[in-house]
């Protein structure tokens, strides 16, 4: 979830705002504006530094959001601790590992540098009911052939019934075109070959899920969930070479489930809060205790949490098939000075002096002859388009 929350959060306080606050659409100005504090706690049962985002709301011509820095920031409990959380890199992260345990009530406070406090509801941890498995399968959705990720997990109890997921794919991605050698330019603009950087072959690209992703059982007659959380076009490149996916599973209690559900049907609706269905400002379980003017948004969520990893290769799935098309075509192509002379492969007009200083291309083959051959700089090479470097979990055949 992360930043979408936070985004979606402040997209329903601005729009709130301003439709209560314009008659007309255009411009798109705030002409009134009042700050709202807006709050990511997510608090689990896994032993780590837990971590609290707090930012306000912008105004709609405002680009971004403003972290709330300098706040006191901490959690306590029936039992008489209290964690403490300092400020660190636009967020807050607690003093020391810990992990909400079952039947213990946790309560969130805020007090910000301006003198406002809040506190949240006591909250406790849910049901801990970790997945079953994590399965990838070839399928079709919408008439659309691709891979499926499906989870699966089981309550005998019924004692979970309200779920919410994340994951966070993560892909090989090798560079089709890439060459031992490549061409550079000099100071003074003239072409010289180099032994090419071989960081530039094998690379690892990385997305989350940037959608609440909720189901719940409770019209089931089993607490049991097979939820398609993530399904891949079979034509598309992430899955060419090798990916993996983690998935994070957490158990909700009814409200906090409520009101993500609630979130998620305001950012599918685009934002447009003002219909007959529009629930007016987005309540949680946080409040003012010194002015109740004082507005906050967000939810403490003290939930359970279990993950898995699973990895699969393209040839596991679909043996014997052609891997999906690269992200950009990688046909190689070259430059004809003479206007008259531009037919494929010399598809570019001029010289590629300029286009190789702006890093517009890469070079492929030939030098010295008729035709110097280029590609498109993915081609040659993927960190123009992901990372270099190896994420410390990756784990090949």
């Amino acid at each position: 979830m992360k930043f979408y929350l936070i985004k979606n959060i402040a997209l329903f306080i601005l729009l709130t705002v301003f439709f209560n606050s314009c008659t007309e659409a255009y411009p798109l100005v705030t002409n009134r504006y009042e700050e709202v504090l807006v709050v990511e706690a997510n608090i689990t049962n896994e032993l780590k530094k837990q971590e609290i985002k707090l930012t306000k709301s912008a105004k709609f011509e405002d680009e971004g959001y403003l972290s709330e820095t300098g706040a006191e920031v901490f959690i306590t409990d029936d039992a008489g601790n209290k964690y403490n959380f300092t400020e660190d890199s636009e967020k807050y992260v607690s003093d020391i590992d810990f992990q909400a345990v079952p039947n213990t009530k946790y309560q969130l406070h805020i007090n910000t540098k301006d003198g406002r406090s809040f506190e949240s509801l006591p909250e406790m941890l849910t049901t801990i009911n970790p997945m079953q498995s994590v399965v990838a399968a070839v399928e079709e959705k919408d008439g659309v052939n691709g891979v499926g990720i499906l989870v699966n997990s089981f309550d005998p109890a019924s004692s979970s019934t309200y779920y919410r997921y994340e994951y966070e794919e993560t892909y090989k991605v090798i560079a089709p075109k890439w060459r031992k050698t490549t061409l550079k330019l000099d100071a003074n603009g003239f072409p010289y070959f180099v032994t090419n950087n071989p960081d530039t072959q094998t690379c690892y690209g990385s997305k989350k899920n940037v959608e609440l992703l909720l189901t719940s059982t409770n019209d089931l007659k089993e607490d049991r969930v097979n939820y398609l959380i993530r399904f891949i076009n079979d034509q598309d490149y992430i899955i060419t070479t090798r990916y993996s996916i983690l998935v994070k599973q957490y158990i909700e209690s009814q409200a906090a489930y409520n009101y993500y559900n609630t979130l998620k049907k305001t950012a599918a609706s685009g934002g447009t809060i003002v219909s007959p269905n529009q629930p007016g400002f987005l309540i949680g379980n946080l409040r003012s205790t010194n002015n109740s003017n004082s507005k906050i948004a967000g939810y403490f969520d003290v939930c359970s949490v279990s993950t898995e990893r699973i990895y699969f290769n393209y040839e596991d799935l679909f043996p014997g098939k052609f891997p999906p098309p690269y992200i950009v075509d990688c046909k190689e192509f070259c430059y004809s000075e003479a206007e008259a002379f531009v037919p494929d492969p010399c598809t570019h007009f001029g010289t590629y002096f300029d286009d190789l200083s702006l890093e517009k291309i890469i070079y492929f083959s030939g030098t010295g002859g008729s035709f110097t051959y280029w590609v498109e700089p993915p081609c040659g090479d993927c960190t123009t388009i992901a990372s270099s470097i190896k994420p410390p979990f990756w784990v090949d055949n």
